[in-house]
């Protein structure tokens, strides 16, 4: 799977008091579950070591570990963003590319090494260490509050919050500058965990900046791959179909003008022969025209040419699409062409007899299409094959593709495309 997100930059705004609120209440519950969920962490990571060669049951830990290190860093990439109202991509699996076991091997390592997922989490154990000394410092603050009113009950020295005799007149000033010292400590905190937040887990302007010029080039070799892949198979189709279709029509054409003054029957049964040749060549040319371009699907939307699609399918589909508006052009021929494509693969090498097409568009303005059907399975992507062609088609386009296809069936195919693409 090609995974390729570009993360704005964080538009500096005034901070209100509610949203200072707001992040202390944060760090007051990191404080509380973040030194337990380290622990466990650790635990899972020390346990996995020590337990690696007892039947692999180090091995099921550190797979656990892994997914339990993503799920903590998209929770900790999801909280940043809607407690600063930073428009920040989420963090998202990092796939290989490859299907099958090996594939998910490949997808596992690169997730362990993930950079903005270890960023995440190193602001996780900030953001739990800033708790607890947040909870420190309001605990510090009830007492110096408490101790400010210490003389309206003892005439006497009190003892101060470190253990020592204060006189009954300096108690409420110690215990107001408490109060003060404590606040302060809280309300910086807050302030440098919004500081240090947005420096880790939000990517700087150049950083943004060669992202996005990554990801520009990316999609610009999908493109280039993508139109190389189409030209080949036109051509193919071109040579392999039509052009011997209709060198046949000439030669049957003029073995007839040789025949229309001796055997008028004969030339009549050869042109007869020519016109139906002919006919085959122009709905060949039709097909091909329409693997270029399906004029119903700017005239009538996705949903209507993924009928007519599953319509003309040499095996039945089963369509499931449910899209409330609609996307951009770009997007929808992105899908389009590549479920027609993997129909095409199901009917023609999978040996399956039957497909499901399910067709969706997700929150956060996303085209998501998944085919499956229950084949033989096996697929892989070739250079320059079907599967090829979908994988660049949809890079060039923004967006992710997925493939599952072990030994034996079922294959899935999964495309995710930015609606505004």
């Amino acid at each position: 799977m090609t995974t390729q997100t570009a993360t704005p930059t964080p538009t500096q705004t005034a901070k209100p008091p509610l949203r200072v609120i707001t992040t202390i209440l944060h760090l007051a519950a990191l404080g509380v579950i973040g030194s337990a969920v380290l622990a466990t962490l650790s635990g899972l990571l020390g346990a996995g070591i020590g337990l690696l060669f007892a039947f692999g049951v180090g091995v099921l830990l550190l797979v656990g570990l892994v997914y339990a290190l993503f799920g903590i860093g998209w929770f900790e990439v999801a909280r940043v963003g809607g407690l600063y109202r930073v428009d920040i991509a989420p963090l998202r699996w990092r796939g290989s590319g490859h299907p099958g076991f090996g594939g998910w091997l490949r997808s596992l390592a690169r997730q362990s090494i993930d950079g903005r997922m270890w960023r995440a989490l190193a602001n996780f154990a900030i953001a739990g260490v800033f708790g607890t000394i947040v909870l420190r410092l309001a605990w510090g603050l009830v007492s110096s509050a408490i101790f400010a009113f210490s003389p309206l009950m003892s005439d006497g020295p009190v003892d101060g919050i470190f253990g020592n005799a204060v006189a009954p007149g300096w108690a409420p000033l110690v215990g107001i500058l408490g109060v003060l010292a404590c606040a302060m400590g809280v309300l910086g905190l807050a302030l440098l965990h919004r500081t240090i937040s947005l420096a880790i887990v939000v990517r700087s302007r150049e950083a943004e900046l060669t992202e996005r010029v990554r990801t520009t080039t990316a999609q610009r070799e999908g493109a280039v791959r993508a139109a190389d892949v189409e030209r080949t198979r036109i051509e193919r189709d071109l040579h392999d179909g039509v052009q011997p279709r209709l060198v046949s029509v000439g030669m049957t054409l003029g073995l007839a003008q040789q025949k229309i003054d001796d055997d008028p029957e004969t030339a009549k049964a050869l042109i007869s022969e020519a016109h139906t040749s002919t006919k085959a060549a122009i709905t060949e040319l039709r097909q091909l025209a329409r693997g270029i371009h399906a004029s119903v699907l700017d005239d009538r939307g996705l949903d209507a040419a993924l009928s007519a699609l599953a319509g003309r399918s040499h095996i039945p589909v089963h369509l499931d699409v449910r899209m409330e508006g609609r996307c951009s052009r770009e997007a929808e021929a992105a899908v389009y062409f590549s479920i027609a494509e993997s129909l095409t693969n199901a009917a023609k090498h999978s040996r399956a007899s039957e497909a499901r097409v399910i067709v969706r568009i997700r929150e956060g303005g996303t085209l998501w299409a998944r085919v499956e059907d229950n084949g033989i399975g096996g697929a892989q992507v070739q250079p320059g094959g079907g599967l090829d062609g979908i994988a660049n088609r949809i890079l060039a386009a923004g967006g992710t593709f997925r493939l599952d296809s072990p030994q034996g069936g079922p294959t899935s195919l999964e495309v995710n495309v930015p609606c505004a693409s």
